[in-house]
Order: C-alpha cells, then sequence, then structure tokens
C-alpha cells in the first residue's frame, strides 16, 4: 500500500458507493476491495458482493461487461482464492490495512495467475462467464 493510499475501509466505502475514481480502480485496489471483501464478508458473500460491486462500478465508469471486457469470474474468484490464502497465513487479529500491506506485496504481480491458468483460457469468454478450474497448478 502506498503512503497515499486511502484506508481499506476508506476503499471499501468508495468502492461499494461507486463512487471510487476510474484512475483509481488499479490493480492494486482490486486486490484492497477483495481483502476489505473478504475481511467483511468471508469468502462466499464476498464472491457474491465482488461480482455485484464490479459490475455496478464497471458501468458507472462507463466500461462495458461482456465476453471480451469488464467483470471477470474467474479472475476474480482466483484472486479471492489467493487472497484468502495469504490471509490465512497471518494471525487474524492482524490489522486489515497491515494486511493489505502484504497482500499487494504477494499478488502484485498480475502474472500469478498464470502460474495456474493458461493465456489462453483466462482469454476465453468462458473463464470471464463463468469460474473455470485452472489448468496448470491447483489453487490453494
Amino acid at each position: 500500500m502506498s503512503a497515499d493510499a486511502p484506508s481499506l475501509d476508506a476503499l471499501g466505502e468508495a468502492f461499494t458507493t461507486r463512487t471510487l475514481a476510474r484512475a483509481h480502480w488499479t490493480h492494486e485496489a482490486h486486490l484492497r476491495v477483495g481483502l476489505w471483501h473478504l475481511v467483511q464478508y468471508g469468502e462466499a458473500e464476498a464472491l457474491e458482493r465482488l461480482r455485484i460491486g464490479i459490475c455496478a462500478l464497471n458501468d458507472a465508469h462507463g466500461v462495458v461487461n461482456s465476453e471480451r471486457s469488464g467483470y471477470h469470474e474467474t479472475i476474480t474468484w482466483a484472486f479471492l482464492r489467493l487472497l484468502a490464502d495469504v490471509r490465512r497465513q497471518h494471525p487474524p487479529s492482524m490489522a486489515p490495512d497491515a494486511l493489505a500491506t502484504l497482500v499487494v506485496a504477494a499478488l502484485s504481480d498480475r502474472a500469478v495467475l498464470h502460474r495456474h491458468y493458461s493465456p489462453e483460457l483466462l482469454a476465453s469468454p468462458h473463464a470471464r462467464r463463468m469460474v473455470m478450474a485452472p489448468d496448470r497448478a491447483p489453487l490453494p
């Protein structure tokens, strides 16, 4: 987390109210928002809320959610699994903002998914619409 980044709670609020500027909807923000949802709601509910929230934020930003752009179900699910794994490796009492710093460090390289998925699978319309199992290595 950069020094000028908003707190996890502030970022979660901006995401849920759709006031997060498109320029601030970066990979790091995706990770931090995913972690916020995981901490607030647990893994199953976090996925449902992220699915709805990302689509709504994309709509607010004028980004079309289609088979070629916008929301991606497999990527969202896979990163949520990876976020949950990082969270399990640290004490439950760890402050969410401190955990966010660790999450960003561990998962900031988007290519982390390529350990588990081929680029061809991730680029497929099926992977964008529904959760696809990894074709390279299982997720934690």
